[in-house]
């Protein structure tokens, strides 16, 4: 089953499987398949392609996919260009919702340590 260009996997429940759409996650994946009436536990091989075209038919209608992360970008383009807090945030390259940056953050701000060796210089063996 094949939903914009995107292959939903066969083996997987049809309410993991529509996961795989970015913008789908498994609470809206549940919806759409409430709406269309089919079992959550159905696989994707198992459907019919009526049910089949029901479904495409309601994701079509969302934003997923390109569109969303379009406008999720365009939505932190306008954040830096009026010098947002969250803008700079993300300019800078650091957590915008509010974490600690002490400690953790590490991977954000690129600054990852390595633990600690004892200290001492390895001897040589002859």
């Amino acid at each position: 089953m094949r939903i914009i260009g995107i292959t939903i996997p066969n083996e997987k429940h049809l309410d993991i499987g529509l996961t795989v759409l970015y913008g789908i996650g498994l609470s809206r994946a549940r919806k759409i398949l409430d709406e269309v009436n089919i079992p959550y536990t159905k696989k994707a091989k198992e459907i019919t392609p009526d049910e089949e075209n029901q479904i495409r038919k309601i994701v079509e209608e969302l934003k997923i996919e390109g569109n969303l992360k379009r406008e999720i970008s365009a939505n932190i383009k306008r954040l830096k260009d009026i010098k947002a807090y969250r803008g700079v945030r993300h300019t800078r390259k650091m957590p915008v919702r509010g974490q600690r940056t002490k400690t953790n953050s590490r991977t954000v701000r690129g600054n990852v340590r390595k633990t600690m060796s004892s200290g001492r210089k390895k001897v040589e063996k002859k």
